[in-house]
């Protein structure tokens, strides 16, 4: 099968343009329609001869579909979007008067297998290709008809199991859409040796990882996957990739109420932290159906955070977005390209 163009770097967009017989400056058109114009046909390139797009027209760009889009009260938007090969992934524009964000899905699916997680829930099918990743950036773009200014690996997947076509993704939406790194969070579970692997590319991103408990035995008994990689590990790989890139980790922390929201976890999250260059997120629960978990309340909330910053730990509570149309954290799901939800799993 033919790579996709989207995704592709100018340099490798001219050797294509080249291969086809086509002066370089044909690549320079390309590179526009791609990045700043959204093309989802050769055709639709206007400035090509039409001999030469007709010749063409069957070179894949790399577009998905989008098969159903929902909108929450607050201006959220989750879009269902399906591959070549039918499957799917769900994607979400949050808007504000500043900005426009982007939580972009890594993969159909997810292995990682977070019990409180409605993806995780669901099984996992496949990594997404750099493609279908940037895609997603570019179909909130033109759904909101402004420019995305951030975008966060926060949707479906695990993006450190998919680290090759993330950190493509992640050149792309820098050097070709013009976001900037510093816009940009990756959030993790944890991969054993992948935070390592990552701050070798010494990006200017913002790396996130999801805690989600004080200690093993907890963690444990909310994420399977943390069997092989023990907290104290994790932390270590953090500090490597703070003093490798010189940039801040953030953590996460979703609060379930009476299983991690006590005083207690509080003071021993922020013992583990101690001396950290960190700062804490955390998540109200955003409810899933089939989940045990329930949503703790807003002076529980607010009283854990005042606990890690009374012991001297960066602190803030996350504003739910898109509650309403399950596109909140923690809430995307499979979904067949008629929307009902699949729970299969699937292996590479």
């Amino acid at each position: 099968m033919t790579t996709p163009l989207l995704g592709q770097s100018a340099e490798e967009l001219r050797i294509w343009v080249e291969s086809q017989g086509q002066p370089a400056y044909r690549a320079q058109q390309l590179h526009r329609w791609l990045y700043q114009r959204g093309v989802r046909s050769l055709m639709e390139i206007t400035d090509w001869p039409k001999a030469w797009r007709e010749q063409v027209h069957s070179v894949p760009v790399g577009r998905s579909q989008v098969v159903r889009e929902s909108s929450a009260p607050d201006g959220t938007i989750k879009y269902l979007l399906a591959g070549a090969d039918g499957e799917t992934v769900e994607t979400v524009g949050i808007p504000s008067a500043e900005r426009l964000t982007v939580c972009v899905s890594s993969q159909v699916g997810c292995p990682m297998a977070c019990r409180f997680c409605a993806t995780g829930q669901s099984g996992f099918a496949r990594n997404l290709g750099v493609h279908e990743i940037v895609d997603q950036v570019l179909t909130v773009q033109e759904g909101f008809g402004r420019r995305v200014s951030h975008v966060v690996f926060m949707g479906m997947g695990e993006p450190l199991s998919n680290l090759g076509a993330v950190v493509q993704a992640l050149r792309v939406l820098n050097g070709d859409i013009g976001i900037g790194q510093r816009q940009i969070t990756v959030s993790t579970v944890g991969v054993p040796g992948q935070i390592r692997r990552l701050a070798t590319h010494k990006l200017q991103i913002t790396l996130a990882v999801s805690l989600h408990a004080p200690n093993q035995a907890l963690r444990f008994k909310l994420i399977p996957t943390a069997q092989h990689y023990p907290i104290e590990e994790l932390l270590e790989d953090c500090r490597d990739y703070v003093e490798t890139t010189h940039r801040r980790v953030s953590f996460e922390y979703t609060l379930l109420a009476n299983v991690n929201d006590e005083p207690r976890h509080a003071r021993e999250l922020a013992a583990i932290l101690r001396g950290f260059q960190s700062h804490v997120n955390l998540i109200p629960y955003n409810p899933i159906e089939g989940a045990e978990y329930e949503r703790p309340g807003e002076e529980r909330v607010r009283a854990f955070e005042r606990e890690l910053i009374r012991h001297k730990i960066a602190a803030s509570v996350r504003q739910t977005r898109g509650l309403e149309e399950a596109a909140a954290c923690g809430q995307l799901r499979r979904r067949s390209p008629t929307g009902v939800v699949r729970t299969e799993s699937a292996r590479i």
